[in-house]
Protein backbone atom coordinates (compact mmCIF):
# COMPACT_ATOMS: atom_id res chain seq x y z
CA UNK A 1 0.00 0.00 0.00
CA UNK A 2 1.29 3.51 -1.03
CA UNK A 3 1.53 5.83 2.29
CA UNK A 4 1.44 9.27 1.25
CA UNK A 5 2.97 12.10 3.14
CA UNK A 6 1.09 14.10 5.10
CA UNK A 7 3.20 17.23 4.26
CA UNK A 8 2.20 18.73 0.74
CA UNK A 9 4.78 17.88 -2.13
CA UNK A 10 4.28 21.31 -3.70
CA UNK A 11 2.33 24.61 -2.78
CA UNK A 12 1.60 26.94 -5.46
CA UNK A 13 -1.36 29.56 -6.00
CA UNK A 14 -3.41 27.62 -8.88
CA UNK A 15 -3.31 23.73 -9.73
CA UNK A 16 -4.41 22.82 -13.11
CA UNK A 17 -5.48 19.52 -13.78
CA UNK A 18 -5.27 18.24 -16.78
CA UNK A 19 -3.45 19.35 -20.22
CA UNK A 20 -5.78 19.35 -22.73
CA UNK A 21 -7.23 22.35 -24.78
CA UNK A 22 -8.65 24.13 -20.94
CA UNK A 23 -5.68 23.53 -18.50
CA UNK A 24 -3.55 24.38 -21.57
CA UNK A 25 -5.12 27.66 -22.53
CA UNK A 26 -5.81 28.57 -18.47
CA UNK A 27 -2.30 28.14 -17.72
CA UNK A 28 -0.87 29.92 -20.76
CA UNK A 29 -2.89 32.99 -19.46
CA UNK A 30 -1.99 33.21 -15.75
CA UNK A 31 1.79 32.39 -16.72
CA UNK A 32 1.12 35.15 -19.48
CA UNK A 33 1.29 37.59 -16.83
CA UNK A 34 3.43 36.27 -14.33
CA UNK A 35 1.59 37.04 -10.49
CA UNK A 36 0.53 33.58 -9.92
CA UNK A 37 2.38 30.51 -9.70
CA UNK A 38 1.09 27.64 -11.63
CA UNK A 39 1.24 23.58 -11.54
CA UNK A 40 0.04 22.16 -14.76
CA UNK A 41 -0.70 18.19 -14.26
CA UNK A 42 -0.21 16.19 -17.02
CA UNK A 43 -1.07 13.03 -17.98
CA UNK A 44 2.64 10.83 -17.97
CA UNK A 45 2.90 8.73 -21.27
CA UNK A 46 0.97 5.61 -22.27
CA UNK A 47 -2.49 4.65 -22.17
CA UNK A 48 -4.18 7.13 -20.09
CA UNK A 49 -2.44 10.12 -22.31
CA UNK A 50 -4.67 10.89 -25.44
CA UNK A 51 -3.04 10.64 -28.50
CA UNK A 52 -1.98 14.32 -30.82
CA UNK A 53 -5.69 16.21 -31.14
CA UNK A 54 -6.80 18.66 -33.42
CA UNK A 55 -8.75 21.54 -32.46
CA UNK A 56 -10.79 23.98 -34.95
CA UNK A 57 -12.39 27.32 -34.02
CA UNK A 58 -13.21 30.47 -36.16
CA UNK A 59 -11.36 34.02 -35.25
CA UNK A 60 -11.32 37.22 -36.51
CA UNK A 61 -7.61 38.89 -37.18
CA UNK A 62 -4.68 38.30 -35.72
CA UNK A 63 -4.91 35.46 -32.64
CA UNK A 64 -2.86 34.48 -29.80
CA UNK A 65 -2.42 31.12 -31.29
CA UNK A 66 -1.31 32.53 -34.31
CA UNK A 67 2.29 31.11 -33.71
CA UNK A 68 0.89 27.39 -34.02
CA UNK A 69 -2.02 27.30 -35.77
CA UNK A 70 -1.38 24.46 -38.72
CA UNK A 71 -3.79 25.78 -41.04
CA UNK A 72 -6.69 28.08 -41.56
CA UNK A 73 -9.31 28.83 -44.49
CA UNK A 74 -11.32 32.06 -45.48
CA UNK A 75 -13.64 30.10 -47.56
CA UNK A 76 -16.06 27.04 -46.24
CA UNK A 77 -17.96 24.81 -48.34
CA UNK A 78 -21.33 22.91 -47.41
CA UNK A 79 -22.28 20.20 -49.59
CA UNK A 80 -26.24 19.31 -49.83
CA UNK A 81 -27.05 15.72 -49.95
CA UNK A 82 -28.49 17.03 -52.88
CA UNK A 83 -24.92 17.10 -54.20
CA UNK A 84 -25.11 21.11 -54.50
CA UNK A 85 -22.04 22.78 -52.88
CA UNK A 86 -22.39 25.99 -51.14
CA UNK A 87 -19.64 28.09 -50.62
CA UNK A 88 -19.21 30.93 -48.40
CA UNK A 89 -17.07 33.65 -47.09
CA UNK A 90 -17.45 34.58 -43.14
CA UNK A 91 -15.15 37.40 -43.53
CA UNK A 92 -13.42 38.50 -41.31
CA UNK A 93 -13.69 35.38 -39.78
CA UNK A 94 -11.37 32.73 -40.57
CA UNK A 95 -11.90 29.00 -39.74
CA UNK A 96 -8.40 28.05 -37.87
CA UNK A 97 -6.65 24.26 -37.21
CA UNK A 98 -4.08 23.81 -34.74
CA UNK A 99 -2.45 20.46 -33.55
CA UNK A 100 -2.60 20.04 -29.80
CA UNK A 101 1.32 18.76 -30.06
CA UNK A 102 2.01 22.66 -31.02
CA UNK A 103 -0.08 24.12 -28.38
CA UNK A 104 1.37 21.95 -25.55
CA UNK A 105 4.87 22.75 -26.73
CA UNK A 106 3.88 26.82 -26.87
CA UNK A 107 2.42 26.28 -23.17
CA UNK A 108 4.88 23.77 -21.50
CA UNK A 109 7.75 26.56 -22.86
CA UNK A 110 5.96 29.47 -21.08
CA UNK A 111 5.36 27.34 -18.22
CA UNK A 112 9.09 26.87 -18.47
CA UNK A 113 10.11 30.68 -18.06
CA UNK A 114 7.73 31.12 -15.52
CA UNK A 115 8.97 31.62 -12.16
CA UNK A 116 7.59 28.97 -9.78
CA UNK A 117 5.59 27.17 -12.45
CA UNK A 118 6.18 23.97 -13.78
CA UNK A 119 4.51 20.85 -15.64
CA UNK A 120 4.20 17.80 -13.55
CA UNK A 121 3.70 14.84 -15.36
CA UNK A 122 1.73 12.43 -12.73
CA UNK A 123 -1.84 10.84 -12.44
CA UNK A 124 -4.13 12.91 -10.33
CA UNK A 125 -5.91 10.72 -8.43
CA UNK A 126 -8.52 12.48 -6.55
CA UNK A 127 -8.99 16.05 -5.73
CA UNK A 128 -11.02 17.61 -2.80
CA UNK A 129 -11.14 20.56 -0.66
CA UNK A 130 -9.31 21.88 2.43
CA UNK A 131 -9.86 24.47 5.42
CA UNK A 132 -8.06 27.70 3.13
CA UNK A 133 -7.60 25.87 -0.80
CA UNK A 134 -7.51 22.32 -2.28
CA UNK A 135 -5.46 19.63 -3.00
CA UNK A 136 -4.77 16.82 -5.38
CA UNK A 137 -3.42 13.64 -4.96
CA UNK A 138 -1.60 12.75 -7.16
CA UNK A 139 1.38 9.64 -8.92
CA UNK A 140 4.09 10.17 -10.76
CA UNK A 141 5.24 7.35 -13.48
CA UNK A 142 8.01 6.17 -10.73
CA UNK A 143 5.37 5.60 -8.62
CA UNK A 144 5.62 7.74 -5.74
CA UNK A 145 2.72 9.42 -4.13
CA UNK A 146 2.77 13.27 -4.11
CA UNK A 147 -0.02 15.56 -2.51
CA UNK A 148 -0.27 19.19 -4.10
CA UNK A 149 -1.99 22.20 -2.36
CA UNK A 150 -3.14 25.31 -4.18
CA UNK A 151 -5.21 27.85 -3.46
CA UNK A 152 -7.45 26.93 -6.08
CA UNK A 153 -7.69 24.22 -8.26
CA UNK A 154 -9.17 23.95 -11.81
CA UNK A 155 -9.88 20.11 -12.77
CA UNK A 156 -10.62 19.00 -16.53
CA UNK A 157 -10.72 15.71 -16.52
CA UNK A 158 -13.35 14.17 -17.68
CA UNK A 159 -16.44 13.33 -15.42
CA UNK A 160 -16.78 9.79 -14.44
CA UNK A 161 -20.43 9.54 -15.71
CA UNK A 162 -22.61 12.56 -17.43
CA UNK A 163 -25.37 14.15 -15.82
CA UNK A 164 -28.64 13.53 -16.57
CA UNK A 165 -30.06 14.68 -19.89
CA UNK A 166 -32.94 14.88 -21.47
CA UNK A 167 -31.12 13.88 -24.84
CA UNK A 168 -27.57 12.72 -25.92
CA UNK A 169 -26.38 11.69 -28.94
CA UNK A 170 -22.71 11.64 -29.65
CA UNK A 171 -20.51 13.09 -32.80
CA UNK A 172 -18.17 10.20 -33.45
CA UNK A 173 -15.59 9.89 -36.10
CA UNK A 174 -12.45 8.89 -37.85
CA UNK A 175 -10.24 10.95 -39.93
CA UNK A 176 -7.34 10.20 -41.99
CA UNK A 177 -4.59 12.51 -42.83
CA UNK A 178 -3.91 12.10 -46.73
CA UNK A 179 -1.02 12.82 -49.16
CA UNK A 180 -2.41 12.22 -52.54
CA UNK A 181 0.27 12.11 -55.52
CA UNK A 182 -1.34 15.38 -57.41
CA UNK A 183 -2.69 18.51 -56.02
CA UNK A 184 -6.64 17.58 -55.55
CA UNK A 185 -7.82 20.20 -52.61
CA UNK A 186 -8.46 24.06 -52.64
CA UNK A 187 -5.86 25.46 -49.47
CA UNK A 188 -8.34 27.66 -49.52
CA UNK A 189 -11.58 25.76 -49.18
CA UNK A 190 -12.76 24.22 -45.64
CA UNK A 191 -15.22 21.61 -46.21
CA UNK A 192 -17.25 21.71 -43.06
CA UNK A 193 -20.10 18.97 -43.97
CA UNK A 194 -20.68 16.90 -47.10
CA UNK A 195 -23.60 15.22 -46.64
CA UNK A 196 -22.84 12.92 -50.40
CA UNK A 197 -22.10 9.88 -47.60
CA UNK A 198 -24.99 7.16 -47.24
CA UNK A 199 -27.06 8.33 -44.35
CA UNK A 200 -27.69 6.53 -40.91
CA UNK A 201 -31.10 5.16 -40.10
CA UNK A 202 -31.22 7.56 -37.14
CA UNK A 203 -28.69 11.12 -36.78
CA UNK A 204 -26.70 11.85 -39.94
CA UNK A 205 -23.45 11.59 -41.28
CA UNK A 206 -20.93 13.93 -43.20
CA UNK A 207 -17.44 14.27 -44.37
CA UNK A 208 -15.40 16.92 -43.51
CA UNK A 209 -11.94 17.89 -45.32
CA UNK A 210 -9.65 20.54 -44.07
CA UNK A 211 -6.99 21.46 -46.79
CA UNK A 212 -3.28 21.51 -45.39
CA UNK A 213 -1.92 22.31 -49.11
CA UNK A 214 -2.33 21.25 -52.60
CA UNK A 215 -1.95 17.42 -52.07
CA UNK A 216 -2.55 16.96 -48.34
CA UNK A 217 -5.74 17.01 -46.07
CA UNK A 218 -7.38 15.99 -42.66
CA UNK A 219 -10.29 13.79 -44.56
CA UNK A 220 -13.30 12.84 -41.81
CA UNK A 221 -16.22 11.03 -41.49
CA UNK A 222 -18.48 11.88 -39.02
CA UNK A 223 -22.02 11.23 -37.45
CA UNK A 224 -24.39 12.24 -34.95
CA UNK A 225 -26.48 9.41 -33.46
CA UNK A 226 -26.43 7.35 -30.44
CA UNK A 227 -23.90 5.21 -30.73
CA UNK A 228 -20.35 5.14 -32.25
CA UNK A 229 -19.24 2.55 -34.83
CA UNK A 230 -16.33 -0.21 -34.82
CA UNK A 231 -13.08 1.44 -36.12
CA UNK A 232 -13.48 -1.48 -39.22
CA UNK A 233 -17.01 0.54 -39.84
CA UNK A 234 -15.33 4.03 -40.06
CA UNK A 235 -12.50 2.97 -42.27
CA UNK A 236 -15.48 1.18 -44.67
CA UNK A 237 -17.04 4.68 -44.78
CA UNK A 238 -13.77 6.86 -45.18
CA UNK A 239 -12.97 4.38 -48.27
CA UNK A 240 -16.17 4.92 -49.91
CA UNK A 241 -16.01 8.96 -49.42
CA UNK A 242 -12.26 9.13 -50.52
CA UNK A 243 -13.07 6.73 -53.57
CA UNK A 244 -16.17 7.45 -54.37
CA UNK A 245 -17.00 10.73 -53.39
CA UNK A 246 -14.06 12.64 -53.47
CA UNK A 247 -12.37 10.60 -56.21
CA UNK A 248 -8.85 10.76 -54.54
CA UNK A 249 -7.48 7.89 -56.42
CA UNK A 250 -4.27 6.66 -55.06
CA UNK A 251 -3.23 8.39 -51.79
CA UNK A 252 -0.88 7.58 -48.40
CA UNK A 253 -2.34 7.69 -44.82
CA UNK A 254 0.14 9.77 -42.94
CA UNK A 255 -1.62 9.53 -40.13
CA UNK A 256 -5.34 8.77 -37.96
CA UNK A 257 -7.40 10.14 -34.92
CA UNK A 258 -10.88 8.97 -33.69
CA UNK A 259 -12.63 10.50 -31.02
CA UNK A 260 -15.92 10.46 -29.13
CA UNK A 261 -17.77 13.73 -28.76
CA UNK A 262 -20.80 14.26 -26.07
CA UNK A 263 -23.83 16.03 -27.48
CA UNK A 264 -26.06 16.78 -24.74
CA UNK A 265 -28.79 19.23 -22.99
CA UNK A 266 -27.30 17.54 -19.23
CA UNK A 267 -26.21 20.86 -16.89
CA UNK A 268 -22.78 20.56 -15.76
CA UNK A 269 -21.44 21.41 -12.59
CA UNK A 270 -18.85 23.81 -12.61
CA UNK A 271 -17.75 23.94 -8.89
CA UNK A 272 -17.01 21.12 -6.60
CA UNK A 273 -17.08 22.77 -3.18
CA UNK A 274 -15.94 26.53 -2.32
CA UNK A 275 -12.02 25.87 -4.23
CA UNK A 276 -12.39 23.31 -6.70
CA UNK A 277 -13.61 24.09 -10.61
CA UNK A 278 -14.53 22.09 -13.47
CA UNK A 279 -13.52 23.67 -16.88
CA UNK A 280 -13.59 22.48 -20.73
CA UNK A 281 -16.10 19.82 -21.56
CA UNK A 282 -16.02 18.90 -17.87
CA UNK A 283 -17.32 22.16 -17.14
CA UNK A 284 -20.11 22.22 -20.17
CA UNK A 285 -17.32 24.15 -22.85
CA UNK A 286 -18.65 21.81 -25.66
CA UNK A 287 -21.61 23.23 -27.80
CA UNK A 288 -24.41 20.57 -27.40
CA UNK A 289 -25.18 20.70 -30.95
CA UNK A 290 -22.26 21.09 -33.04
CA UNK A 291 -19.69 19.45 -30.67
CA UNK A 292 -17.18 23.18 -30.94
CA UNK A 293 -15.08 23.43 -27.60
CA UNK A 294 -12.21 25.14 -28.52
CA UNK A 295 -13.72 28.96 -28.99
CA UNK A 296 -15.76 28.67 -25.68
CA UNK A 297 -12.47 27.08 -23.84
CA UNK A 298 -10.83 30.51 -24.82
CA UNK A 299 -13.71 32.32 -23.28
CA UNK A 300 -13.67 30.29 -19.92
CA UNK A 301 -10.13 30.83 -19.23
CA UNK A 302 -9.92 34.49 -20.12
CA UNK A 303 -12.31 34.97 -17.85
CA UNK A 304 -10.95 32.99 -15.01
CA UNK A 305 -7.54 34.49 -15.77
CA UNK A 306 -8.72 38.09 -15.60
CA UNK A 307 -10.70 37.09 -11.84
CA UNK A 308 -8.20 35.34 -10.65
CA UNK A 309 -5.42 38.94 -11.22
CA UNK A 310 -8.58 40.80 -9.74
CA UNK A 311 -8.24 38.27 -6.31
CA UNK A 312 -11.49 36.18 -7.41
CA UNK A 313 -11.88 32.83 -8.18
CA UNK A 314 -15.25 32.02 -11.13
CA UNK A 315 -15.52 29.27 -13.54
CA UNK A 316 -17.88 31.23 -15.80
CA UNK A 317 -20.63 29.52 -17.79
CA UNK A 318 -19.37 28.69 -21.39
CA UNK A 319 -22.99 29.64 -23.03
CA UNK A 320 -25.81 31.90 -22.07
CA UNK A 321 -29.28 30.41 -21.44
CA UNK A 322 -30.52 31.27 -24.60
CA UNK A 323 -27.65 29.01 -26.70
CA UNK A 324 -28.20 26.14 -24.18
CA UNK A 325 -31.87 26.55 -24.82
CA UNK A 326 -31.92 26.73 -28.32
CA UNK A 327 -29.67 23.29 -28.51
CA UNK A 328 -31.74 21.44 -26.86
CA UNK A 329 -34.67 21.83 -28.88
CA UNK A 330 -32.50 20.63 -32.19
CA UNK A 331 -31.33 18.08 -30.43
CA UNK A 332 -34.61 16.35 -29.64
CA UNK A 333 -35.53 17.57 -32.76
CA UNK A 334 -32.79 15.42 -34.32
CA UNK A 335 -33.18 12.48 -32.07
CA UNK A 336 -37.17 12.40 -32.42
CA UNK A 337 -36.30 12.17 -36.38
CA UNK A 338 -38.92 15.71 -36.95
CA UNK A 339 -36.28 17.47 -38.56
CA UNK A 340 -33.96 16.19 -41.68
CA UNK A 341 -30.26 16.64 -40.44
CA UNK A 342 -28.48 17.24 -43.40
CA UNK A 343 -31.33 19.53 -45.00
CA UNK A 344 -31.21 21.24 -41.52
CA UNK A 345 -27.65 22.39 -41.45
CA UNK A 346 -27.02 22.62 -45.69
CA UNK A 347 -30.64 24.99 -45.44
CA UNK A 348 -28.54 27.80 -42.67
CA UNK A 349 -25.22 28.20 -45.02
CA UNK A 350 -27.79 28.91 -47.82
CA UNK A 351 -30.05 31.08 -45.99
CA UNK A 352 -28.19 33.01 -43.15
CA UNK A 353 -25.18 35.17 -43.31
CA UNK A 354 -21.88 33.04 -42.90
CA UNK A 355 -20.62 35.41 -40.57
CA UNK A 356 -23.64 35.99 -38.45
CA UNK A 357 -24.06 32.21 -39.01
CA UNK A 358 -20.53 31.38 -37.00
CA UNK A 359 -21.57 33.63 -34.09
CA UNK A 360 -24.83 32.24 -33.72
CA UNK A 361 -22.92 28.79 -33.85
CA UNK A 362 -20.52 30.32 -30.70
CA UNK A 363 -23.15 31.68 -28.87
CA UNK A 364 -22.48 35.05 -29.69
CA UNK A 365 -25.23 36.78 -31.74
CA UNK A 366 -27.73 39.15 -30.72
CA UNK A 367 -32.24 38.09 -29.59
CA UNK A 368 -32.70 39.53 -32.29
CA UNK A 369 -30.27 38.09 -34.83
CA UNK A 370 -31.57 34.54 -33.41
CA UNK A 371 -35.29 35.32 -34.08
CA UNK A 372 -34.59 35.86 -37.44
CA UNK A 373 -32.31 32.58 -37.78
CA UNK A 374 -34.97 30.96 -35.94
CA UNK A 375 -37.87 31.99 -38.54
CA UNK A 376 -35.21 30.07 -40.93
CA UNK A 377 -35.51 26.85 -39.62
CA UNK A 378 -38.50 24.55 -39.40
CA UNK A 379 -40.50 26.50 -37.24
CA UNK A 380 -43.53 24.20 -36.23
CA UNK A 381 -41.27 21.02 -35.74
CA UNK A 382 -39.08 22.58 -33.49
CA UNK A 383 -42.41 24.82 -31.69
CA UNK A 384 -43.65 21.46 -31.33
CA UNK A 385 -40.14 20.03 -29.50
CA UNK A 386 -39.90 23.27 -27.62
CA UNK A 387 -42.98 23.21 -25.87
CA UNK A 388 -43.02 19.25 -25.06
CA UNK A 389 -39.25 20.09 -23.47
CA UNK A 390 -40.52 20.78 -20.08
CA UNK A 391 -42.26 17.83 -19.58
CA UNK A 392 -39.34 15.34 -19.99
CA UNK A 393 -37.89 13.69 -17.39
CA UNK A 394 -33.97 13.70 -17.32
CA UNK A 395 -31.77 10.62 -17.16
CA UNK A 396 -28.76 9.56 -16.32
CA UNK A 397 -26.84 7.77 -19.13
CA UNK A 398 -23.66 6.28 -19.58
CA UNK A 399 -20.52 8.75 -20.50
CA UNK A 400 -19.08 8.23 -24.32
CA UNK A 401 -14.96 7.53 -24.12
CA UNK A 402 -13.58 10.78 -23.91
CA UNK A 403 -13.26 12.50 -28.09
CA UNK A 404 -10.28 13.22 -29.11
CA UNK A 405 -10.91 16.44 -30.58
CA UNK A 406 -12.21 19.61 -29.72
CA UNK A 407 -14.04 21.32 -32.59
Amino acid sequence: MTRRSETPDDICDVIIVGGGAAGLSLAHRLTAAGSLTVTLVDAPGGAQRPAARTWCYWERGAGEWDEVVTASWSRLRVHGHDGRATTVEPSPLRYRMLRSTDLERLVHAGLARSPGSRVLKATADSVHNTLDGAEVACTTPEGRAMTLRARHVFDSRPLPALPPARTQLMQHFRGWFVRTGTDLFDPEVADLMDFRVPQPRHGLAFGYVLPLAGNRALVEYTEFSRTPLTTAAYEAALGQYTRDVLRLGAFTVDAAEQGVIPMTDARFPRRDGPRVFRIGSAGGATRPATGYTFAAVQRQSRAIADALRRGRAIAPPPYGRRALAMDAVLLRALDTGRIDGPDFFTGLFRRIPPERLLRFLDGTTSPWEEWGIGLRTPVAPMLRTAVELPFLRRRARPAPRPGEKQR
